[in-house]
């Protein structure tokens, strides 16, 4: 047993889906969690400034005597790469959990992806899939407009805005026929009712962060590290900006009470150490 907390961290409030299936599944744990909604978006940043960024994410995260760090960000996940620790942790991002909940649901080896333009640049979700179906057929998009969109509440399927630009972003690769489409960011499953209204019924959405909450579930019990705490756990969010914002936002992650406290940080507390 280890009652340590599960860390998570993001460039925004996406994580939060993450978080959300922690709860869910590890009811018992508590959760530290960073969204650096100061510096959003990671996506269309160079790759050293993301991984500069990263390494800061991180290094506040282990500062909170954690015993997991999750990579809830697509775009961190992606530049990172396949790494199982991270300064003697166990680590993981969300693109591993999530090529591999796409391969076993996939019918017809038509797989979608759809992230940041640093995440489909990178890649990453190609290389995890093949390594697991070398036969599959990959389609990929960036959608550089759901993450701010998300950051500022617009989500409804009923906003003309979010139709169309999901049809914008989508048409690609519903003209491909794929049946399988990962939510490449964590902050994309705020618009899964109007993807899959968009995409169909029979294509089967896979949301990154709830793969990578799935993933932490089994390594944890893999390890025997679940905790002994026999209360439910409790969630500590930080954000690098507006602490009432994050948790206005957060709401909606959570359909309400979000089960934690929000504390603002600054820079300066943020890169220290």
């Amino acid at each position: 047993m280890d009652n340590r907390a599960v860390g998570i961290f993001d460039s925004g409030i996406g994580g939060l889906t993450c978080v959300r299936e922690i709860n869910r599944l590890l009811p018992h744990e508590n959760v530290v969690y960073f969204g650096d909604t100061a510096r959003i978006p990671y996506g269309t940043r160079s790759r050293s400034t993301i991984e500069s960024y990263a390494r800061q994410d991180m290094n506040f995260i282990r500062r909170h005597d954690v015993k997991l760090i999750i990579s809830a960000c697509g775009t961190v996940s992606s530049i990172m790469g396949a790494r199982k620790d991270y300064d003697g942790l166990p680590y993981t991002g969300v693109v591993i959990p999530a090529a591999q909940a796409a391969c076993a649901a996939t019918r017809n080896g038509r797989i979608g992806v759809i992230g940041t333009p640093a995440t489909i640049r990178s890649g990453a979700y190609g290389k995890a899939i093949r390594a697991i179906r070398q036969d599959a057929a990959i389609m990929g998009n960036s959608c550089p407009l759901f993450v701010p969109m998300a950051e500022n509440g617009i989500t409804s399927p009923d906003d003309v805005v979010v139709k169309e630009m999901t049809a914008r972003y989508l048409k690609p690769l519903k003209k491909e026929n794929v049946d399988t489409l990962i939510l490449g960011c964590t902050h994309y499953p705020l618009f899964a009712d109007a993807i899959s209204e968009y995409m169909g019924a029979d294509v089967t959405l896979i949301s990154s962060g709830a793969e990578a909450a799935k993933y932490a579930q089994s390594l944890l019990t893999r390890m025997d590290m679940l905790t002994g705490n026999e209360e439910n756990g409790a969630n500590t969010f930080y954000s690098s900006d507006s602490a009432d914002m994050f948790e206005e936002n957060a709401r909606l992650f959570f359909g309400g009470e979000i089960n934690g406290s929000v504390s603002e940080i600054s820079m300066d507390e943020l890169i220290e150490g």
